[in-house]
């Protein structure tokens, strides 16, 4: 198996509703992103999947190890087949090392934080994890206008607003939620509402709260978009239409997230990525 391939099999098996529109890309950039995405998925499982914080602490600095033989300066080859497959990407793209690194610095928050007091508090984890990996893609899908990276970064926040909504029952049964403690208070939930899986009116006033904040990043996303931009970004703006038709079955469900994973069927998403497709 080569590193592409194997990157595609790790793309592939996470279902992500991002990876529908990873094919409509020209091949360079489809093998760049996949790379970009199984990095993520990679380093993430390894927050997700391992119950001792002081061994997933080991893994992360491995995958940081991992990424120095990315540098100018390495002395070493990468023996992780995401890494090579990263390291084929960047003869092609402006993919920093340092950014790359950020992500990971996102996942070890989650070894470290499990609770935020309010939103400014979180804005630096969703950086991490989304508002980065927005960059990254960005370079990935190329650009002409440099306010393309604001666009790109404010929905990558957006995709993470939208991620929290859904995750939130998934990630309390590990013990983390990401809703910020003030906002909680302001709505009448306490943590254990959302660790016992409490739906309340309260607790649904509090998701329809961060639905809006989710909905206006999507909205100042588009609206920093250059028109030059829009075709070579298409893909992004592909992944933008499927999380706000997932985002409106949320609500339309009535944020039942404490108990169950909202999901579009894989038709209703490549539908969508082709409707994006042709009207942009």
């Amino acid at each position: 198996m080569t590193p592409d391939d194997y990157c595609t099999e790790k793309a592939r098996a996470s279902g992500s509703s991002f990876t529908v529109s990873f094919r409509f890309l020209e091949p360079k950039r489809r093998q760049a992103i996949t790379a970009l995405y199984a990095f993520c998925r990679e380093v993430d499982d390894v927050v997700d999947e391992c119950r001792e914080p002081a061994i997933a602490r080991v893994k992360l600095d491995w995958w940081r190890a991992e990424l120095a033989t990315l540098g100018a300066d390495a002395t070493s080859q990468p023996s992780h087949p995401v890494i090579q497959a990263l390291a084929s990407a960047r003869e092609h793209f402006d993919l920093p090392v340092e950014q790359l690194g950020e992500i990971i610095d996102g996942m070890q928050m989650d070894l470290e934080q499990t609770r935020y007091a309010d939103f400014k508090a979180l804005q630096l984890y969703c950086h991490r994890v989304a508002g980065v990996v927005g960059l990254l893609s960005a370079e990935i899908f190329g650009y002409s206008d440099r306010h393309t990276l604001k666009y790109a970064h404010t929905l990558g926040l957006a995709f993470q607003l939208t991620n929290i909504i859904r995750d939130v029952g998934e990630d309390a049964r590990r013990d983390r939620i990401y809703l910020p403690q003030d906002e909680l208070a302001r709505f009448g939930v306490s943590v254990p509402d959302i660790l016992h899986g409490r739906h309340t009116p309260e607790f649904q006033a509090l998701m329809q709260f961060q639905a809006e904040r989710a909905r206006e990043h999507y909205a100042r996303a588009l609206a920093q978009l250059p028109a030059a931009d829009r075709k070579t970004q298409r893909a992004g703006l592909m992944m933008a239409a499927i999380y706000q038709t997932l985002l409106d079955e949320i609500e339309r469900d009535g944020f039942l997230v404490l108990d169950r994973r909202t999901s579009l069927p894989p038709a209703r998403k490549l539908w969508l990525a082709v409707k994006t497709w042709l009207a942009t």
